[in-house]
């Protein structure tokens, strides 16, 4: 169908690609052996390797030069419908009110606070709603007393890459601890600033991770470290003004398979560390105010309960708040439920525990997570693929614990209702004792909102909707939902996303865009770049396929390990739901898919090549067998509980080796590629989009080019800057228009 499209122009004809030289590796598993031509790209020192990506760079220039002029008109359009000088809401924590502001022409945000007037932060929950009344800052304007944490535009300046890793500030709101990135692999310096005097302390620790949290006075500073397969496996503990040599380890993770994090409680009293993987999880805690204190154990690994724990002060006594899927009965929840229960209870063996259920398990709703204020329990959860939020007092969440009574009633929650069939909602809570929560809403053709929630009332008071410039107008546009059916009998939720002048004739060219792994959801929001795909006529379809949260857990499972291939099915499911519903010209169909994402895209080229003229994989997963067998590489050994292990077990190793894209490519027409990807990048090696596009052009029957674009400077998210990642968005968005022949905007 590809080959229906104008042939190659005479440029890309004379263009020739870089061909890497074979030199077999052979990898043998449970009886099979796979020779591999191209494992030595692998080697980032070789400058051979550097030279190779070069040129394929360069052959990759050359075959899409023509598509410069389109690129720059796409740059242009995304640039002009953005406010460049802008800022956040500010948030309140402690006696500050914190935002950030973009500046026209710069990169990156500047990172600020003003002092709070009013009453004091540490004012009880009843405290006057005005004094949690964001002040007014004007964008451009001078703010009287503005205090300017980090400019990113001068940390980034002479750097080849910039990215904030995170940033925390004392309780005092004296010392600000910030982490940098330069070289876009993820590893971090953590540095220190004195807000009081405005300068740097000497104290600086190289490659951490993120995560990072300040005790409540202030003199020490917890971070996380990761191991040399970029696996986050110690929380250490810095004491300002000691050598780096020195911080003590908190916690060691040894287990290969389980990821390390740290973070706060909500009342900012406790550190919980958080240990675990997909499928089940540990928590444990250190009382911040106790310096005698040590870490404790809340639930271990081996009662097997996926959760997600916080801890807070209700009555003089701590509690604990549970977001889980099992509880100490054994009762199930597959799309979890919600406990409460007094933190002496897990002195206790698990099975004598008392946790009190106040959201049950539902079927239909999946809880996504849940925190407290000190007056109101908030949850996240999803209905029907989106995403929401409800409150509900936390006394009456609470008040069942103090009853010998057997049966108590549920709280009675709040529900902030919108007037979108499609949408994102979500909530967070920057100081606990604020009578309000800070809401955020988009849709795909909403632009964000921020809302400050009033608690006790109900009241949604808009603080802010994202300006979009150039005269933009929702009403041009429609978001719809639509149900493709798998091979299974399976239906699929489709989002359809158009300009509202485009109809079902059959003649449109459409773009399918999918992901499908880590219970990941593509939740509605909106996007500027997106409007210039639309603008050309494009119809954009994102497929909510299996092995996402969309539809709940068990959507999720139902497409990970044994069952990955659901993923695959469903997608090309999408296709051709778009190619028979009229809203796409079979032959003018694209995909495109990022990360696993990509791993998506190249699978069902190979399954399909024929549905598509053009596809984009960023940063592809396309080698996941090779690198999931080598637990010293990267993350691997944390994929096994996504994709299985092939090391330990012989059906998944066949299971993954029939559908992993680079061993899977087969004599076929297959469509235009861009494969992009990230010379730095520490989560999908440049090495296997590099290994993929080879075996790609060998394969291919048909003439369409097989291109592979590499940042030199750039990670997993591709460049640093907010310009370069809309060229970045441009490149990919004229690559794909090019190849359906959407080039010029609707009339």
């Amino acid at each position: 169908m590809n080959e229906a499209l104008a042939p190659a122009p005479a440029g890309q004809a004379a263009a020739v690609p870089p061909v890497a030289k074979k030199v077999p590796t052979f990898r043998e598993h449970h009886g099979d052996t796979f020779a591999d031509q191209y494992e030595w790209l692998r080697d980032k020192e070789s400058p051979e390797v550097v030279a190779h990506l070069e040129a394929e760079n360069a052959y990759t220039e050359a075959v899409t030069a023509d598509q410069q002029p389109l690129r720059d008109a796409i740059f242009a359009e995304i640039k002009g419908r953005t406010q460049e000088t802008d800022l956040s809401v500010p948030s309140r924590l402690g006696d500050w009110w914190y935002y950030s502001r973009t500046i026209e022409d710069k990169q990156y945000p500047v990172y600020c606070r003003v002092a709070a007037e009013g009453a004091p932060a540490g004012a009880q929950s009843g405290a006057a709603l005005e004094s949690w009344t964001p002040p007014t800052v004007v964008a451009g304007a001078a703010v009287p007393g503005e205090q300017v944490l980090l400019d990113g535009n001068a940390e980034a300046e002479g750097k080849p890459f910039f990215a904030l890793g995170g940033a925390t500030v004392s309780r005092d709101g004296i010392l600000y601890a910030y982490t940098v990135d330069n070289t876009g692999d993820e590893s971090f310096a953590l540095r220190i600033k004195d807000l009081g005097v405005g300068q740097q302390l000497p104290d600086v620790i190289e490659h951490v991770f993120y995560g990072l949290e300040f005790s409540t006075d202030g003199r020490r500073l917890y971070y996380v470290v990761a191991d040399e397969s970029w696996r986050p496996h110690q929380i250490r503990v810095h004491t300002l003004g000691t050598p780096a040599e020195q911080d003590e380890v908190l916690f060691e993770e040894r287990d290969v398979a389980q990821w390390t994090s740290l973070d706060l409680s909500s009342d900012r009293r406790w550190l919980l560390v958080s240990i675990g993987n997909s499928e089940y999880s540990e928590t444990r805690y250190l009382d911040l105010e106790d310096p005698d204190a040590r870490l404790e154990l809340l639930i271990g690994r081996g009662e097997r309960i996926l959760h997600a724990a916080d801890i807070f002060e209700h009555d003089g006594a701590a509690h604990v708040l549970l977001a889980h899927n099992r509880d100490p009965q054994g009762a199930k929840a597959v799309n979890s439920m919600v406990s409460v229960a007094r933190l002496a209870e897990f002195a206790k063996p698990l099975a004598d525990q008392q946790w009190l259920t106040i959201v049950a398990h539902d079927d239909a709703v999946k809880i996504e997570s849940a925190e407290v204020t000190s007056s109101h329990l908030v949850v996240s959860l999803r209905r029907d693929t989106i995403e929401t939020v409800r409150f509900a007092p936390l006394a009456e969440a609470l008040a069942a614990l103090d009853s010998a009574a057997d049966g108590h009633p549920a709280p009675s929650f709040a529900e902030p209702a919108f007037g979108e069939e499609l949408y994102t909602a979500g909530a967070s809570v920057s100081d606990y004792r604020a009578p309000v929560a800070r809401l955020s809403y988009t849709s795909y053709f909403t632009p964000p909102r921020v809302y400050d929630y009033v608690l006790a009332t109900g009241e949604l008071i808009l603080r802010k909707e994202t300006p979009v410039l150039g005269g933009y107008d929702p009403a041009d546009y429609v978001a719809e939902r639509a149900w493709a059916t798998a091979d299974d009998g399976t239906r699929v939720p489709l989002s359809v996303l158009r300009r509202a002048s485009v109809l079902p004739d059959g003649t449109n060219p459409a773009l399918v865009y999918g992901y499908g792994s880590y219970e990941v959801s593509m939740d509605p929001g909106f996007a500027i770049p997106r409007l210039s795909l639309l603008d050309r006529g494009v119809v954009f379809v994102v497929a909510h396929i299996r092995g996402g949260g969309e539809l709940g857990r068990r959507w999720y499972e139902d497409g990970k390990k044994l069952r990955k291939k659901n993923t695959f099915t469903d997608f090309v499911a999408a296709a051709d739901w778009v190619a028979a519903s009229g809203w796409g010209d079979p032959s003018r169909l694209a995909c495109m898919g990022g990360s696993a994402g990509g791993l998506l895209i190249g699978a069902v080229l190979n399954l399909a090549p024929e549905r598509f003229a053009a596809a984009v994989a960023q940063v592809p997963f396309v080698d996941a067998l090779t690198t999931i067998l080598d637990p010293e590489l990267p993350l691997s050994a944390l994929e096994w509980e996504e994709w299985g292990n092939p090391i330990e077990d012989a059906d998944v190793y066949a299971y993954m080796k029939s559908y992993t894209p680079y061993e899977n490519v087969r004599p076929a027409g297959y469509p235009a590629v861009a494969a992009v990807t990230s010379f730095n990048d520490t989560r999908v090696l440049y090495v296997e989009p590099a290994k993929w596009v080879q075996v790609l052009r060998e394969a291919s029957t048909s003439s369409r080019p097989i291109v592979l674009k590499t940042e030199m400077d750039a990670g997993h998210g591709g460049a640093s800057g907010r310009y370069e990642a809309w060229k970045d968005r441009a490149w990919d968005y004229a690559f794909i228009a090019d190849a359906l022949g959407a080039r010029e905007l609707l009339a």
